[in-house]
C-alpha cells in the first residue's frame, strides 16, 4: 500500500540484510513511501527477490557487510543506478541459527562471528556509506534489538552485539551532526520472522502476555518507525533509540 506525506519520495535508500525478514519489510516499506531502494544481502538470490517484489525502483546487490571492497562496490552500484545515497538502514545481522546457551558455553568462534557481522559490519557499512550520504539531510538507521533492555539470558553474544549498535549510534550521531546527517537506532521487540520461528519454540505466543498489546509482532510492525527515523519528520531526532515492542514489560 503506498505511503505518502513522509517526504521520502525519490530518496535513495540502501537496506542491508534485505533478503528476508525485517530487511525485506523495510525495503518494501521504503518503496511504498516512494523511495528508490537498494536491497542488499549476503544471499544474492534473496537480494534480487526483494528487488523483484518491489519493481522498477529497486535493485538487488549481493553484499557481505564485513567486506570493505564489497561495500564500496555497493555504493558505486547505488550511485550508478540512482545518482546518490540518502539513507542507510543497517539491518544485516547474524541471528538465524544461533543456539541459546549459557554465556559460559558460547564458543569463541561463535562470539567472533556474531561480533564481526552485527558490530563490525554495522561500523564498516556506515564508514563506507557515510561520506557519500546526502549532506545535509542524510540519515542512518541502525537496527538494534529490545533484547538489550531486557537482558535476555542465554543469548549474550547477540545481546552484547545489539548493545554495541546502540552505543555506536549515539557516538556516530555526534560525529556526523555537523554535516546534517542524523543517526538513530530502532530496537524491535521479539518479532515473528523466519529466523525467530526457527530458533524459539512456540514463537507465535512468545512473550505475548507481557506486552501491552496482546499479540505477536510481525516485521511490518517495525516499518513505520524506520520510515519516521529516516524521514524529514524526524529532522531534529538523532542519537536516539526507538523501542518498538508493543509495550512489553521487562521485569
Amino acid at each position: 500500500m503506498p505511503v505518502t506525506g513522509l517526504g521520502l519520495e525519490g530518496r535513495v535508500v540502501i537496506v542491508t540484510g534485505a533478503g528476508g525478514g525485517l530487511g525485506r519489510a523495510f525495503a518494501e516499506g521504503f518503496a511504498a513511501a516512494g523511495a528508490k531502494v537498494v536491497a542488499s544481502d549476503i544471499a544474492e538470490a534473496g537480494a534480487h527477490e526483494t528487488a523483484m517484489r518491489i519493481g522498477d525502483n529497486a535493485i538487488g546487490v549481493k553484499v557481505n557487510v564485513t567486506d570493505v571492497a564489497a561495500l564500496e562496490a555497493l555504493c558505486e552500484q547505488t550511485i550508478s543506478a540512482f545518482g546518490r545515497i540518502d539513507v542507510l538502514v543497517n539491518n544485516a545481522a547474524i541471528y538465524a541459527g544461533l543456539a541459546r546457551q549459557p554465556f559460559t558455553e558460547i564458543a569463541e568462534a561463535d562470539w567472533d562471528r556474531v561480533m564481526a557481522v552485527n558490530v563490525k559490519g554495522t561500523w564498516l557499512a556506515s564508514k563506507v556509506v557515510a561520506p557519500r550520504l546526502t549532506s545535509p539531510g542524510g540519515a542512518i538507521v541502525n537496527i538494534s534489538s529490545a533484547t538489550v533492555m531486557s537482558g535476555s539470558p542465554q543469548w549474550l553474544h547477540y545481546v552484547a552485539s545489539k548493545g554495541a549498535v546502540i552505543a555506536m549510534t549515539r557516538a556516530m550521531a555526534r560525529e556526523l551532526g555537523d554535516r546534517g546527517i542524523r543517526v538513530n537506532a530502532l530496537a524491535p521487540g521479539f518479532t515473528l520472522t523466519e529466523a525467530s520461528l526457527e530458533i524459539v519454540p512456540g514463537a507465535a505466543n512468545y512473550g505475548v502476555e507481557r506486552g501491552a498489546l496482546k499479540r505477536a509482532s510481525v516485521p511490518e510492525d517495525m516499518v513505520g518507525a524506520a520510515l519516521y527515523l529516516a524521514s524529514p519528520l524526524a529532522a531534529f531526532v538523532t542519537g536516539q533509540t526507538l523501542i518498538v515492542d508493543g509495550g512489553r514489560q521487562f521485569n
